[in-house]
């Protein structure tokens, strides 16, 4: 049996982003956002090994790219059709490797 996940409402959505000040909402994509800055490369790799880690334990995978010391994060649950508290669930972990 498939499990049906439903994307947040409008008032989940701002509790949610009231709680996750270091990510914007992209309205287009009914989605999260995340910049990070790391001092290399290795920083960044290894921020992004920890992820994906986290992201396949947890079956909900971010689109995201990297640029020497850069990452860019974008949540969303494509099953959903927007945001859903697995975005929030893992920019929730990701905030926290990052000590934040």
């Amino acid at each position: 049996m498939t499990q049906t996940i439903e994307p947040l409402s409008e008032a989940e959505r701002a509790d949610a982003l009231d709680a996750l000040p270091d990510w914007d909402y992209d309205e287009g994509r009914d989605a999260i956002t995340r910049s990070i800055v790391f001092t290399d490369f290795a920083e960044a790799f290894g921020f992004m090994t920890q992820v994906a880690l986290l992201a396949e334990r947890a079956d909900h995978h971010p689109e995201w790219s990297n640029v020497w010391n850069r990452v860019e994060i974008l949540l969303t649950t494509h099953d959903a059709g927007g945001l859903s508290g697995r975005d929030i669930e893992l920019a929730t972990a990701i905030d926290a490797i990052l000590g934040g």
